[in-house]
């Protein structure tokens, strides 16, 4: 698989991500055995970032991520971690907490459950509102001086909050959502981290499945789904945003690919900085995934989906109104 180097100061990783949300039962049941199998060809169709949160089903990820490593040689893969976000018992978030003192008490927990002695890329979840990001930034490049993780990377925040964390300390990539039907980083942020030399890892490429082509008015009613609970998947809104898969549906079949492979392809086209992460918890998902990297969107192709997909197409919010308050990157630039 081609590799991209990761912003300017970030290792070589391959041209899509492998994002290990999905196998740790957010998206409804997740089958262990097959996740592990979906790691696994992952690194053999030669990805080489593995994303994760020690947040995910309150470290269950990380764990399932050092089982499926346990035979791998360490320097194959790279490693994301998001911090940050506390969760309480029922499984509920409660805020954010990044203090250098407690980053570094989440580290040796995610050390621990990953079974590795650094973590290649290492980022709060979201900005913490009590905390300046100078304090938090400070406190990880001391543990990059210590050598617990090799580069610094950030998540859903906007550009003011990008270039001060920059000036303290070099940041590698910013994750941060980014789609057909979600492009809010295209107002500002998408231009700053391209002047401060900053890799994108697009998390949502296919909008949580929303616009992959498999998801209908019937997806999702197995299990527990939290997809279920966010604007975009609920009454009229999802009716509207089927419609544009459809739209998306039918470009995908001009150019025989799949509506999936055409969203992946998309993001990937915007820029070589831009990492798309796929969501793949089973194999079929994964290969259709991989098919992406072989599908070449000409500049016709990209024109009828910029018509099809203007800004802010989506009908609802991609997050409920509570969670779209702590987010950093919704807030407008004042530089």
């Amino acid at each position: 698989m081609e590799q991209h180097k990761l912003g300017s100061t970030g290792p070589r990783v391959s041209a899509l991500g492998l994002g290990c949300m999905a196998m740790s039962d957010a998206y409804g049941p997740a089958d262990r055995g097959e996740s592990i199998a979906t790691i696994h060809a992952a690194l053999d169709a030669g990805i080489t970032l593995l994303d994760t949160g020690d947040f995910y089903a309150m470290g269950h990820n990380e764990m399932l991520i050092r089982d499926a490593l346990k035979e791998v040689a360490r320097d194959r893969v790279q490693i994301s971690v998001k911090f940050g976000a506390l969760r309480g018992p029922a499984g509920e978030f409660t805020g954010m907490d990044c203090r250098p003192a407690a980053i570094r008490n989440f580290l040796a927990y995610s050390l621990q459950r990953l079974g590795t002695d650094y973590i290649d890329i290492y980022r709060p979840a979201r900005l913490d509102p009590n905390v300046p990001i100078e304090e938090t930034i400070g406190g990880l490049a001391d543990l990059v001086k210590a050598g617990y993780i090799r580069h610094i990377g950030l998540s859903e925040v906007g550009s003011d909050t990008i270039r001060r964390a920059h000036a303290v300390h070099p940041i590698v990539d910013l994750q941060i959502e980014y789609s057909l039907i979600e492009r809010g980083i295209e107002r500002d942020i998408l231009k700053t981290c391209r002047e401060l030399g900053i890799g994108i890892t697009a998390y949502g490429v296919l909008a949580r499945g929303l616009i992959s082509g498999h998801w209908s008015k019937d997806s999702g009613t197995a299990g527990k789904d939290y997809r279920l609970m966010t604007p975009r998947f609920q009454g009229a809104n999802l009716d509207a945003n089927l419609v544009l898969v459809e739209s998306l549906r039918a470009i995908a079949g001009e150019i025989g690919a799949t509506p999936a492979q055409v969203a992946i392809a998309w993001a990937a086209a915007q820029g070589k900085e831009i990492v798309p992460l796929v969501g793949a918890k089973t194999r079929t998902r994964l290969v259709e995934a991989l098919g992406a990297t072989r599908v070449t969107l000409t500049p016709a192709h990209l024109a009828a989906l910029a018509k099809a997909f203007p800004p802010d197409i989506a009908s609802g919010t991609r997050y409920t109104a509570e969670q779209m308050a702590h987010l950093d990157s919704e807030k407008p630039a004042t530089a």
